[in-house]
């Protein structure tokens, strides 16, 4: 693996303090908060820490109380909630400075069969021929291991955009619950942003004012975090200083792995 993709990986393997109490080390992403990514994936992990290793996350609920540090580490506080014979439930909060950041419940699941249906995936091109052709918006951040592809936006109410994304730098481990929750560290990328795409304002305008509230992760299959994920985002509703989103991840054989949805704070000044 590249440096930056061993760092992110390291970034959500928690540091074991005392039963159902984790340390994890801050990413600084040049934000003026904590990325709220890392408190979802180190939330995560340590919610799996306290699982048998046969079930899986499949859900995650989840509040942002305070803005976080990313100059501090944060501590996450696991309560066992309930150990039942199909579903295992975790509540975690995270902590710095003595204070809740963030918390949210974690469910769950071991392997079963059942009924079987989803949506259609949208016929967009494979990313990689995307590339070859230069017809698409390619980024990258600096020193992280994210590559983001823009397909399509639309500015016309609902505002929605898709992305396909993936993080780079060599063969992640096959460690399932690993990429289950790089993909809850990911889904907080973009998401918010979608709301702000049918109005004249950007993220970095000096009148904008912007913070995720709460977040809910369904994962429905398997991700697989070092192969492209499409990330199809649209915005319903805006009002009320506040912004919605949903999103939904497909794979480029066309399964739906996994559902999001978030509101935040949006404020935009006058003055």
């Amino acid at each position: 693996m590249s440096q930056a993709l061993d760092d992110l990986v390291t970034l959500l393997g928690l540091e074991a303090l005392e039963e159902n109490l984790f340390r994890g080390q801050s990413q600084d992403l040049g934000l003026p908060q904590l990325f709220g990514g890392q408190a979802l994936g180190q939330s995560a992990a340590a919610a799996t820490r306290t699982v048998p290793e046969d079930r899986y996350l499949h859900s995650l609920h989840g509040y942002f109380l305070r803005r976080g540090d990313a100059e501090l580490p944060v501590i996450y506080s696991v309560d066992r909630v309930r150990d039942g014979g199909s579903f295992t439930t975790r509540r975690v909060t995270a902590i710095q400075k003595g204070k809740p950041i963030f918390f949210c419940s974690a469910s769950f699941q071991g392997r079963e069969n059942g009924i079987h249906h989803q949506t259609s995936a949208p016929e967009v091109e494979h990313p990689e021929a995307l590339l070859a052709r230069g017809e698409a918006v390619h980024q990258r951040f600096r020193n992280h291991p994210v590559e983001f592809i823009t397909v399509e936006e639309r500015h016309a109410c609902p505002p929605s955009r898709m992305i396909w994304f993936r993080l780079t730098g060599g063969a992640l481990p096959t460690d399932p619950a690993l990429h289950r929750y790089l993909l809850a560290y990911s889904s907080d990328f973009n998401l918010l942003l979608t709301s702000l795409l049918a109005h004249d304002v950007t993220l970095g305008d000096p009148n904008l004012r912007i913070a995720s509230l709460d977040h809910a992760l369904w994962i429905h299959e398997d991700p697989k975090l070092d192969d492209w994920l499409l990330y199809v985002m649209d915005s319903p509703w805006a009002g009320g200083a506040r912004g919605f989103a949903r999103g939904s991840f497909y794979d480029t054989q066309g399964r739906l792995v996994a559902s999001t949805a978030q509101e935040g704070m949006v404020r935009v000044s006058e003055h």
